[in-house]
């Protein structure tokens, strides 16, 4: 009966390779045992003999993962091994057990399942992120010898002129907001932030929309006012807000500066005695479009660093993220409801996440990402009070993780619904990371405990890629996942991930994926859907697999 079986698998696995190649995919894959590792001396014996030809005449590059289903754990725990001579004796003993009802659902079945791996792999590694350059008209300053330079084509609106003293003292507030009501009615506008001077600006909102092509040249330093009790109510969760604007530019090699560290040591997360308040964003874009911010620094917020908040279509370049590793709540950049977001060649210091994507936003890029220290780049969280979270198409291509928390991490509450999919993180190097590779569906951040409950946000389609370095964790992937929304088409391909003070491993609970190439610690858990973790067996040795060719703002 066992090896009647076992000739099933291996019809299913043939045709399901040959349906897969008349759909016209560029690679054919080819399942194999659990157990197996493979190399190129001994690949083509997992492949059918009567495959072998098709194999090597009509395709570049083969690509082995391993079989799903009850054909995965038959083959895993049979003492029959496949060799050119099994499977040809095997297709010989297909002829005569030939079964019709039987082969008919084994094949319209697995057919099914493996085209669909097959579409999901290839959009995996294939997708990208358009980047949209907006209106790249010309930007620089030149030196400017007046109000307005007839040469240039552009209107200079300097805040000195409107008053302020620029002196890190006297209340420049009223100022900024007289120069902007001016650049923002002027096309062609300059707002200019001098270097080497200091202006301290209360809570304010910048409105728009204004006219076009609007540039905001910071090449001074803006501070926050750095008493808590002296805030605002009126702007509890914001200091510098810029919303409705479409085209604008945020440039110069200026700081802005949130003077958070009284916000801090008020923090409930600090002392537990203190009650949880709300606290400013240092920077927040917000409803707008077609928006760059390059070169600034943001440092010290008094909580949130820099939020985009509903909008389309920002690109953030070698912008500088700066706030104590144990300052609370200090995201780096948070995205939220936004879309067409591209990050790049930025440098992230914090307290909390270097990054933390939340609900409503798709399309997001980032590229050449320094963190640390902080909590690594986080999509979540999501599903908190049993809220709707959907989170796709997010690419990370070229990052270094520096001493974080956490590295790359999906975190979601129980009780949430909706989905995060379609996410690549590819090309990231970690040094003495903690929890390198988490999903945490089970997330819990409130004051008191979280309470258990069967509904989860859906997570899907993930792909680790070219992810290296050493971790202080033993747990060096980690996937936490709902029993009853399971993580579903979870890949790994070349994870290499070294322990600083001994040996890692994985861990699943209902998880569901595989892995191709170097995968080490072995994911094991994920081909077999372990919910109790890895098999012993495979804790610390590399499986060598061989291939060819809601503003989300917490309280301090």
């Amino acid at each position: 009966m066992e090896l009647l079986l076992l000739v099933v698998c291996d019809y299913v696995y043939y045709h399901s390779l040959r349906f897969a190649e008349q759909k016209g995919h560029k690679s054919l894959f080819v399942h194999v045992p659990l157990f197996s590792k493979i190399s190129e001396d001994t690949q083509m014996q997992f492949v059918p003999s009567h495959m072998i030809d098709t194999l090597q005449g009509q395709h570049k590059r083969i690509r082995f993962f391993y079989l799903p289903g009850w054909c995965n754990k038959l083959i895993k725990f049979s003492v029959i091994k496949y060799t050119k001579e099994s499977l040809h004796m095997m297709d010989k003993l297909f002829i005569l057990s030939l079964i019709g009802i039987l082969m008919v659902t084994a094949y319209g079945a697995a057919a099914k399942m493996v085209y669909t791996d097959l579409d999901i792999l290839e959009k995996l590694e294939n997708f990208d992120i358009p980047e949209d350059d907006a209106d790249d008209y010309d930007t620089k300053l030149f030196d400017w010898p007046s109000f307005t330079s007839r040469s240039s084509g552009k209107n200079l609106v300097n805040v000195d002129t409107f008053g302020a003293a620029g002196d890190g003292v006297s209340d420049d507030t009223q100022a900024f907001v007289s120069a902007w009501n001016k650049a923002c009615g002027m096309p062609k506008s300059v707002l200019l932030v001098p270097q080497g001077r200091t202006y301290l600006v209360n809570a304010t909102k910048f409105n728009g929309p204004c006219e076009t092509k609007l540039v905001i040249q910071i090449d001074g330093k803006i501070v926050a006012p750095d008493e808590p009790s002296n805030w605002d109510p009126k702007f509890q969760r914001i200091w510098l807000e810029f919303s409705k604007l479409k085209g604008v530019v945020f440039q110069g090699n200026g700081v802005i500066d949130g003077s958070g560290s009284k916000w801090w040591a008020a923090s409930c997360k600090k002392n537990k005695s203190n009650p949880c308040k709300s606290a400013p964003t240092a920077l927040t874009i917000e409803s707008s479009s077609g928006v760059k911010v390059t070169g600034l620094t943001i440092q010290n917020s008094q909580q949130m660093n820099f939020i985009i908040a509903r909008s389309n279509s920002v690109r953030v370049s070698k912008v500088m993220v700066s706030s104590p590793g144990d300052s609370p709540n200090t995201d780096g950049i948070h995205i939220t409801g936004s879309t067409n977001v591209v990050l790049q060649d930025c440098k992230i210091g914090t307290g909390d996440d270097c990054v933390s994507i939340v609900n409503a936003s798709s399309n997001i890029k980032m590229k050449k990402i320094y963190c640390g220290p902080g909590h690594g780049i986080s999509i979540g969280s999501l599903g908190n009070n049993n809220s709707t979270g959907i989170v796709t198409n997010v690419v990370l291509d070229t990052a270094f993780l520096k001493e974080t928390t956490n590295g790359l991490r999906i975190k979601t509450y129980q009780g949430g619904s909706g989905y995060v999919q379609d996410v690549r993180f590819t090309n990231v190097q970690m040094q003495d990371v903690s929890n390198p590779i988490l999903i945490d569906q089970f997330y819990c951040d409130n004051p008191t405990s979280c309470q258990n409950q069967t509904s989860a946000v859906k997570i899907s389609q993930i792909m680790y890629r070219n992810i290296t370095g050493t971790t202080k964790s033993e747990k060096a992937i980690k996937f936490a996942c709902s029993d009853t929304v399971p993580c579903s088409h979870i890949v790994l391909n070349n994870v290499n991930l070294e322990g600083r003070d001994g040996q890692v491993e994985a861990y699943c609970n209902s998880a569901e994926g595989f892995g191709y190439g170097v995968i080490h610690p072995s994911a094991d858990c994920l081909y077999s859907h372990d919910n109790k973790g890895l098999d012993q067996s495979h804790k610390s040795e590399p499986v060598l697999v061989t291939e060819e060719a809601e503003t989300g703002h917490d309280e301090l």
